[in-house]
Formats: structure tokens, C-alpha cells, sequence
């Protein structure tokens, strides 16, 4: 439907204070980016709530889009195999965004992505594929434990470097605007 379209806990992502232009900050030549990047934020809306967010378009345009983008469109065909594919912007203009695809859907529990980071040439250009996946646990004062496990970054890591190093601190900007999102209203 376009246009409608373990137990233990890790550390928390590395954050890096501010991302002024997306995601394209420069890395010094020791850095190495990780492959895989785990971040859990506690949000504050019900599990169901947080599950819907990832796959409505309208709430989509209200968070998924790290530091100073913006989310210019979404196209989410919500079954196994539906594309996920969202378009963002930067002062108007295209910043490529996201070529995905559902491979895993269990309502209210879990969400698992192919997940293709693009550039504004959207697939004329290069694809680097990843897999993302999504837990919502029920917290006990009435939130989710959003668990967001990034793997299989090594392509981009390799391709594009300032890139890939950016993906734990970009994945935490937008869950930082979805918790606003969805919180409640005073």
C-alpha cells in the first residue's frame, strides 16, 4: 500500500554528541566501524503502540530520520516479504534513505528486516544490505524495551566507513524521536 504506505545487557551505543549533516561524519583512520550495533531504549508507550510506529507511514514521518534529516516519504507493504522503503531528506533535498524488505513480523513482539541503506540514486546506485531486527518486551510501568540488533555490516563498513560508524549513533537519534513521539501528553 505505497503513500499509506540475550538477557545480559551490553553497553549502550557509542553516541556521538551531534550529527549536523545525517549520517556522513568523518572517521579518524583508526576508527573501525562496528559490525553489528545493539542499542535498547525504553519507550514509553505499550508494545503495540511502538510495533505499530515501525510500519505506519504517518507515524514513521515523526521519527525515522536521525539529527538534521528529515523523513520525505515511506512505502510499507506490511506482510513477509513486503518492501519497506523510506526517503529522507536533508534542507529539501534527497539524502537517499532505505531499501528494506519484511522478512519477519510477529504482531506487537518482533520485526526483522533485509535492511539496504541507499544513497539518493536509490537502487542506480549501490545497496549495502544488513539485517535489522526489532523486539518490543513489555516493560513493568507500562512501556516497551525496544531491542534493536543491526548485523552483517561489514559491506558497509568496508564501502563506506563514515557511514557504517554512524549507524549506532544515527539508530539512537531516531529512537530518541520516536520515545518523544509516543509519549504520553501532559
Amino acid at each position: 500500500m505505497p503513500w499509506r504506505t540475550s538477557s545480559a545487557r551490553p553497553p549502550p551505543a557509542r553516541k556521538i554528541p551531534n550529527i549536523p549533516n545525517g549520517l556522513d561524519e568523518q572517521m579518524t583512520p583508526s576508527a573501525v566501524p562496528p559490525a553489528v550495533v545493539r542499542v535498547e531504549r525504553l519507550i514509553p508507550a505499550p508494545p503495540g503502540q511502538v510495533y505499530r510506529a515501525w510500519l505506519d507511514p504517518d507515524l514513521l514521518a515523526r521519527w525515522m530520520a536521525p539529527g538534521s534529516l528529515t523523513m520525505a516519504r515511506a512505502e510499507v507493504e506490511e506482510w513477509p516479504g513486503g518492501s519497506y522503503r523510506i526517503w529522507q531528506e536533508e534542507s529539501g533535498r534527497d539524502a537517499g534513505g532505505f531499501e528494506a524488505e519484511l522478512l519477519e513480523l510477529v504482531p506487537h513482539e518482533r520485526l526483522v528486516f533485509r535492511w539496504g541503506f541507499v544513497g539518493p540514486e536509490r537502487t542506480d546506485g549501490p545497496v549495502f544490505d544488513s539485517q535489522l531486527t526489532i523486539t518490543f518486551s513489555p516493560d513493568p510501568a507500562g512501556g516497551t524495551l525496544l531491542t534493536l540488533v543491526h548485523e552483517h555490516l561489514g559491506e558497509l563498513a568496508a564501502a563506506m566507513p563514515g557511514v557504517a560508524e554512524n549507524v549506532g549513533p544515527g539508530w539512537e537519534a531516531a529512537l530518541a524521536k520516536l520515545a518523544a513521539a509516543l509519549a504520553p501528553v501532559a
